[in-house]
């Protein structure tokens, strides 16, 4: 939607621009001599003019319109994806705890799941992952004078967490 309404700036800028160009061609129409054919003529591209001013005005007015339209899509739709999010995510998440509940108790790891990374800056292991599922999480970045974490233990499919850099002094 953000590209959309990007490229219907730039056609915007180009139906300004065109509008400008056209503009002292259109505001009047000279009469070539004094006789009858040549005012005749001058009025006929006259109103061809006050038609492509009027048509233009109207592109211009369209053109607004549907950036309006457009725009509030966007919002509609950005809100629509939010409320579909939400319930699926805290359904993952109480799934989740139900399937991890009895192995977090036994083990103190979960079954399924990521573990998580070190926090930086202090040197902290990471988690490790689930004992059936999961990649073991990477391991804090050492304070400075200070190791870094060692990664999360994976689970029996999964990778083991990267070891944290160790601080610099």
């Amino acid at each position: 939607m953000t590209a959309a309404s990007a490229g219907l700036s730039g056609i915007r800028e180009a139906l300004k621009q065109a509008e400008a160009a056209a503009a002292p061609s259109t505001v009047g129409i000279a009469v070539a001599a004094g006789d009858e054919v040549s005012a005749a003529i001058a009025n006929l591209f006259g109103t061809f003019a006050q038609d492509y001013r009027t048509l233009s005005a109207q592109a211009a007015l369209f053109h607004d319109e549907f950036v309006r339209a457009l725009t509030a899509a966007g919002g509609t739709y950005a809100a629509a994806e939010a409320a579909n999010r939400s319930p699926l995510q805290a359904l993952e998440r109480d799934l989740f705890r139900a399937i991890n509940a009895p192995t977090e108790d036994l083990f103190g790891r979960p079954l399924i799941g990521n573990g998580a990374n070190g926090a930086a800056g202090t040197g902290q292991a990471g988690g490790d992952g689930g004992i059936l599922f999961g990649n073991g999480g990477n391991g804090g970045s050492g304070a400075p004078g200070g190791n870094g974490g060692r990664g999360g233990s994976a689970g029996l499919f999964g990778r083991g967490g990267n070891g944290g850099a160790g601080g610099c002094t």
